[in-house]
């Protein structure tokens, strides 16, 4: 059984997580899958829109702690931690903010510990109200080192990430919303995936590129944000799905080129 499945449909590919019977827990294996993945759709330029999520009904239940407890890991993961540059586990999760297109997370089940970490990694997150998650790590012992000190940043404030990464509190999709964790509530998190996805394939791929630029520039380069608008409005303008969007707003049948940018 392959870790991780995908399917492309209308310039939409959606990535499910595929250890059902792990609840989705995150093995070594799997983290590798999910960086060899992301670099495909990232050369992919007929994809415009990708939703991450999890088989059976449940996004992560977090790290696999038998795969980490293993001796063999434990050595690999030394010096992953040790080597300059991203770690695998920050890389893992990182290379999904930093694809060239909106990335949407359809959260069910559980969403604990590596899980959410992957889920602030994307660009929207959309959760069932009774989704269980967590900020887990620190009840392992261990810190969250998934690029969540650059994935949260903006999304709350610094205290309440200290307070729910410290307790590792178990909470739910609701309370998640009320701070701030995740973008949308929905009892079917997955059919409104779908529906934003459908919603963002009618703009220009190239113009979602740039917004997406611009605004992480905007929350972790704010000395570069202003220059990035400048230099993205200038390759959209002399872009042809510039041009296309223009006409298409009169005309809801044009189709745009592949994207051109990335």
């Amino acid at each position: 059984m392959t870790l991780i499945r995908i399917e492309k449909n209308n310039g939409i590919a959606t990535v499910w997580l595929n250890r059902p019977d792990k609840r989705n827990a995150m093995s070594f294996a799997l983290l590798k899958e999910l960086i060899v993945t992301a670099k495909k759709i990232k050369k992919d330029r007929n994809i415009r829109c990708v939703i991450l999520t999890g088989e059976a009904q449940v996004f992560s239940a977090g790290i696999d702690l038998a795969d980490l407890n293993d001796p063999r890991n434990r050595v690999y993961a030394t010096w992953e931690l040790l080597k300059p540059g991203q770690s695998l586990f920050q890389k893992a999760f990182l290379i999904w903010q930093e694809l060239p297109i909106p990335v949407i997370a359809a959260l069910e089940g559980f969403c604990f510990g590596a899980g959410m970490q992957l889920a602030l990694a994307t660009d929207i997150r959309i959760s069932h109200p009774k989704t269980k998650m967590s900020i887990m790590e620190s009840r392992w012992g261990l810190v969250p080192d998934m690029g969540l000190s650059k994935s949260l940043k903006g999304i709350i404030g610094l205290d309440l990430a200290k307070e729910l990464s410290l307790t590792a509190r178990i909470f739910e999709g609701t309370y998640a919303k009320e701070v701030g964790l995740v973008t949308h509530l929905d009892d079917a998190p997955f059919t409104k995936a779908q529906q934003l996805a459908e919603e963002l394939i009618q703009r220009s791929p190239d113009a979602l590129i740039a917004v997406k630029r611009v605004l992480n520039a905007m929350e972790h380069n704010p000395h570069k944000s202003l220059r990035l608008e400048k230099i993205w409005q200038f390759k959209l303008l002399i872009g042809k799905n510039s041009q296309l969007a223009r006409k298409k707003d009169k005309h809801p049948d044009v189709q745009f080129l592949a994207r051109q940018y990335k």
